[in-house]
């Protein structure tokens, strides 16, 4: 009876999370619109009359992993590109400017073949070329207006203005007041249609700056770096997001168009709008702006399929700094049966204070200030990683946080999880969703990723399904399938100098 009451309130929040998905999905169904344009564009509109305010969500199928070969990089450099302008906005003579950019790219050109030569080298011919390219650009920029597009946004009431791009997507969003709707859509659609590489080199160069300092300068980062590149042995998840720095040295404004002419076309990109709008006139207006795009064919695509893996890897850097260590699992697409077990996985290993590696690692051995594990790593469309990480405690080694680590695991895959664990993993993810739609750009987010992904937005609730049919059963089945040895690999950032820990 005493443990009754004390699970008593988790029940109760259970049956009223599932009363209001069940509600939500039946009321959402009413209310989400779906349209393709002519062109190919998928729209997903939704009305939120919280507020006379909406927010956006544009999803570019193409990330990271579509960067070509000897051009990692180029996919976040459309991200970058996207905010400079148009025909129109940024610009104080188009006409003049394009001729200029024209001569930056020959000039860039001519320098990139010379400086590229590995014999019979000109290195006076190379500076000369450079200085003409620089020159060039110096001509180009005259005609720059700096940040006029943000500006204009921001001018009129945007907020959150920016963008991200991952392995698998590149993605566009802000939020503005619902009267400025028409403005919106001109403006997105603007810079989709006409965009232009100024300042390509300048913004090349930030982007390497982003790099010294999120991997060059960051020993995690190089870590993680070389530990992606032993997990992954063909799939394009081995490259760096970031891109490598000869390639960021190396790619020109031309490829970036090339890129967006083959990967920006409206059959390859979902709009998802959502707030306090008209429904019919944002679809007329969409429509007006965002059907003038040019129609073209989803790029068809070919990818190398990530082997199998059969044997361990590991990989160790030695460096005086922080020790770390991680460990990734090789695991099916997010299209995979089982992908609400990792799920489930997720929640009992790392989720909050009562999370196993928590217990275990941080609070009861003490061994570790921080432990978690994850899914999707560092990309879920194709075979990806369940990984583990830990950050020892003063006096122990990265070394020992595998030993720690594979303990937890193995008592996952003898045990598997409490029926209290599996209510309570299941009574979170249904919070977690109820809160990302309680705001409208997590809504768009949501609409969108899921239009993508599977075709349908549905999955959105349908996934929460599929988590709650997660047994116990499930959990030791695919922990024991996929946490072992001959499927791990195994990054460990030993202290420059330390003693040397246990061997696992």
């Amino acid at each position: 009876m005493r443990r009754l009451k004390a699970y008593l309130p988790l029940l109760l929040l259970f049956c009223a999370l599932h009363s209001a998905l069940a509600q939500d999905l039946a009321s959402f169904e009413k209310r989400v619109q779906v349209k393709t344009l002519p062109n190919g564009l998928t729209v997903l509109i939704l009305n939120r009359p919280q507020a006379p305010v909406f927010s956006f969500f544009t999803l570019v199928d193409a990330g990271d992993a579509q960067d070509p070969e000897g051009k990692t990089g180029l996919a976040h450099m459309m991200e970058h590109m996207a905010f400079k302008g148009t025909d129109t906005i940024g610009t104080t003579n188009f006409a003049a400017e394009t001729v200029a950019l024209a001569k930056v790219e020959a000039a860039y050109a001519a320098y990139d073949r010379a400086n590229n030569r590995i014999v019979n080298r000109d290195e006076k011919k190379i500076a000369e070329l450079k200085a003409a390219w620089e020159k060039a650009r110096e001509d180009a920029d005259q005609y720059v207006v700096k940040n006029e597009f943000p500006e204009i946004v921001e001018r009129n009431g945007g907020v959150g203005l920016n963008a991200s791009t991952s392995l698998d997507s590149t993605q566009y969003f802000y939020s503005l007041p619902v009267n400025r709707l028409e403005l919106w859509a001109y403006l997105e659609s603007e810079r989709f249609m006409h965009p232009v590489t100024r300042e390509f080199y300048k913004e090349r160069d930030v982007v390497m700056e982003e790099r010294r300092m999120r991997t060059d300068s960051s020993p995690t980062g190089r870590l993680v770096e070389q530990f992606l590149s032993i997990a992954y042995d063909g799939s394009p998840y081995h490259r760096p997001n970031i891109g490598y720095p000869s390639d960021l040295r190396h790619f020109s404004a031309t490829d970036a168009e090339n890129f967006f002419k083959r990967y920006y076309v409206p059959s390859n990109m979902i709009l998802a709008v959502v707030g306090g709008i008209d429904t019919e006139k944002t679809f007329a207006v969409i429509e007006k702006y965002f059907g003038r795009i040019p129609s073209a064919s989803k790029p068809e695509e070919y990818f190398t399929e990530q082997r199998k893996q059969n044997s361990e890897r590991t990989i160790v850097l030695h460096d005086p700094s922080q020790p770390f260590y991680i460990e990734g699992y090789q695991k099916p697409s997010y299209r995979d049966k089982d992908d609400p077990v990792y799920s489930v996985i997720s929640g009992v290993m790392s989720e909050g204070r009562t999370s196993r590696l928590y217990r275990a690692l941080v609070r009861d051995q003490k061994v570790a200030v921080a432990s978690a594990g994850f899914s999707g790593f560092p990309g879920d469309r194709h075979r990806n990683l369940y990984a583990f990480y830990a950050v020892p405690s003063q006096g122990r080694t990265a070394i020992e946080m595998g030993s720690a680590i594979h303990e937890v695991i193995d008592k996952l895959k003898t045990d598997g999880v409490t029926a209290d664990e599996l209510k309570m993993v299941k009574t979170r993810s249904k919070a977690a969703l109820l809160k990302s739609l309680a705001n409208n750009q997590g809504l768009a987010i949501n609409l969108a990723q899921n239009q993508l992904k599977y075709g349908d937005w549905r999955e959105l609730f349908r996934r929460i399904d599929r988590i709650d049919a997660v047994t116990n059963e499930d959990v030791k089945r695919v922990a024991n399938e996929v946490f072992v040895e001959s499927n791990r690999t195994v990054g460990i950032m030993e202290t420059k100098g330390a003693p040397k820990g246990a061997q696992r």
